[in-house]
């Protein structure tokens, strides 16, 4: 029978936040209670200095702990210290969600879905990480998150596939556009990988700088999306791709068109130009700004989207 580790402690009582520290990380190492002040974690290496490390903080903050190994005194009793780390529950409720999400297939935005899925992997690996004694919940967990990756992965390519430029396919193409990045730039950027193609190259050009042979340009003069007529490249891009019927993708073309060329207030405008401001200054170079900026759009996305009606 294996062994373990107990810790039995003293929590300090006069600092509130250092008896929460405390909690908090005997609950992020996936310790479970015996009963109050009385932690068990299975018996490792890892597991040895977390709690050692964490007895010391805890003598420090006017408390006490002790950490022993003890071993199970008979298969009953190793079998319900093992039934406190069951983490099935866990595992039940995310294969729920993750069945859940094809009940949009169909209706929903197939990125909006795999955003969720993506989460629900997240959350998977969290459960997993803590998982010491894993079951057959484990195992339809991950089946459950790879079945439903692939069927959404298929949806999402169905969904790109239709996305043409006079005939042409623009799956895995390279895309460029020239410095500095703006408003207009990033919301090109955004809705090349979220309704293109997520796997598409993104360059960044010199001011006088070639576009390589090939490539497709946006939001600059002469590039295949430039803005005209009244127009900013992401307006022009949704025309000409047929995206212009996503109701949420015209929101956002009305606060990039006011960002870059004025015309009409929008409200939430300033808003995202701060956003948009913030990126630009915690980002070193245009692969951090992107992707700091898909976080803005992606929740102007999510806010304003509206599933079809069945």
């Amino acid at each position: 029978m294996g062994s373990w580790l107990v810790t039995v402690a003293q929590l300090p009582t006069e600092d509130p936040a250092a008896r929460m520290r405390v909690l908090r990380t005997l609950e992020s190492l996936g310790a479970a209670v015996m009963r109050e002040g009385v932690y068990v974690l299975p018996d490792s290496n890892a597991n040895q200095k977390a709690l050692d490390a964490l007895s010391e903080y805890i003598a420090k903050s006017s408390g006490a702990a002790h950490v022993l190994r003890v071993s199970a005194a008979s298969s009953a009793q190793q079998q319900a210290l093992e039934e406190l780390f069951d983490r099935s529950a866990r595992y039940e409720e995310l294969i729920k969600t993750v069945k859940s999400l094809r009940v949009g297939f169909g209706h929903s935005d197939p990125s909006a879905i795999k955003r969720v899925l993506d989460k629900q992997r997240r959350e998977y690996d969290a459960i997993a990480a803590l998982d010491f004694f894993p079951s057959g919940a484990k195992s339809r967990a991950e089946r459950a998150l790879a079945e439903t990756d692939s069927a959404v992965q298929k949806l999402l390519v169905a969904a790109q596939s239709q996305v043409t430029l006079a005939g042409e396919k623009l799956l895995r193409r390279a895309w460029v556009t020239r410095k500095p990045l703006w408003a207009d730039r990033l919301a090109c950027a955004w809705l090349i990988r979220r309704f293109v193609d997520p796997e598409a190259t993104l360059a960044w050009l010199e001011k006088d700088e070639h576009a390589p042979s090939g490539a497709l340009g946006f939001a600059f003069d002469g590039a295949h999306f430039a803005a005209g007529a009244g127009r900013v490249a992401y307006e022009e891009m949704l025309a000409k791709l047929n995206l212009g019927k996503n109701a949420a993708l015209e929101k956002i073309a009305s606060i990039v068109h006011f960002l870059e060329i004025g015309g009409s207030a929008v409200p939430e405008a300033a808003g995202v130009q701060t956003l948009l401001q913030g990126a630009l200054r915690r980002s070193s170079n245009p692969q951090d700004l992107v992707a700091e900026a898909e976080k803005t759009f992606d929740l102007l996305y999510d806010a304003y989207y509206e599933p079809a009606k069945r």
